[in-house]
């Protein structure tokens, strides 16, 4: 299923998602030819640039997929002043609703986390994943731009709660000791919003006690994404999952979307200078 970024399209209604700023811009992929681009965009990044390990179709073609990317929303976030080719796609977010993972059984993020307490709430929730930007757009105006274009698709479908896998790079715990320790002594989810990596994964984030923890170094070494979503009241599940594939060890991430569509409405739809620092 190719993801559309209107109610519906051949009657023109309004696009779910529609911002720009400066050149960029950020919506759904709205044909076979953006979802080819976002696909493509990953490989790039994920294969090409952090060594993941593609499966020899994923090689041949040289895109990053799976199942669910039949199913769910491609966010896309577009250059147009590159014109209307596929490398205009410069960052991607893939967005699964409940009812897109019904249709494959489960969320992507069920493979390595107990997400039941998410999945026993009432109402919306979304599972975020395949996050990635461009390496010349990796800065704040490209992070505005795709938060804004996510906080819309939220409110327009009224979700309550998003969760995901977020990764580490790197599959030593011992190396990453500094901020998985600090994820968990400081932002672990409450107990009735906390995911638990699955007992064949779990790799205890506790690795060193409270008070060792120093805090500048372990935000020094968290990935900028991860950082985001604490910014925003962010909160971590119980227990790392090394995923040898991506060359990561990940984290379950959970956001009370209350706390975006508050603060990061506000703080993204506000006028913003064009050249801001790096994210």
């Amino acid at each position: 299923m190719v993801s559309s970024s209107t109610d519906d399209s051949l009657g023109g209604k309004k696009r779910i998602v529609d911002s720009s700023a400066g050149d960029l811009s950020v919506r759904l992929t709205e044909s076979a030819e953006e979802v080819d681009a976002a696909l493509a965009l990953r490989y790039r990044i994920f294969y090409d640039e952090m060594a993941a390990k593609p499966t020899p179709e994923m090689a041949a073609r040289r895109h990053d997929f799976d199942s669910y990317d039949d199913v769910c929303d491609h966010l896309i976030v577009l250059d147009r002043g590159l014109g209307q080719t596929p490398g205009s796609v410069v960052a991607t977010y893939r967005l699964i609703r409940r009812e897109a993972a019904a249709q494959r059984g489960r969320f992507y993020s069920e493979s390595e986390f107990d997400v039941s307490p998410l999945l026993e709430m009432k109402g919306n929730i979304l599972e975020l994943g395949r996050s990635c930007v461009a390496e010349d757009y990796r800065n704040r105006a490209t992070m505005q731009i795709l938060w804004r274009g996510l906080t819309e698709y939220v409110l327009h479908h009224d979700i309550v709660v998003m969760f995901g896998c977020a990764s580490l790079p790197g599959t030593d715990p011992s190396v990453l000791a500094v901020p998985l320790s600090y994820l968990h002594h400081n932002h672990l989810a409450p107990e009735e919003l906390r995911p638990r990596a699955l007992a064949e994964h779990y790799q205890n984030m506790a690795v060193l006690a409270a008070p060792d923890v120093e805090r500048k170094q372990a935000l020094t070494a968290l990935p900028p994404l991860i950082k985001g979503y604490l910014r925003v009241g962010g909160f971590v599940g119980d227990g790392a999952v090394i995923d040898h594939q991506f060359n990561t060890t990940d984290v379950c991430i959970v956001v009370k979307t209350d706390l975006v569509t508050g603060k990061y409405y506000r703080h993204y739809t506000r006028p913003r200078s064009s050249n801001g620092s790096e994210r």
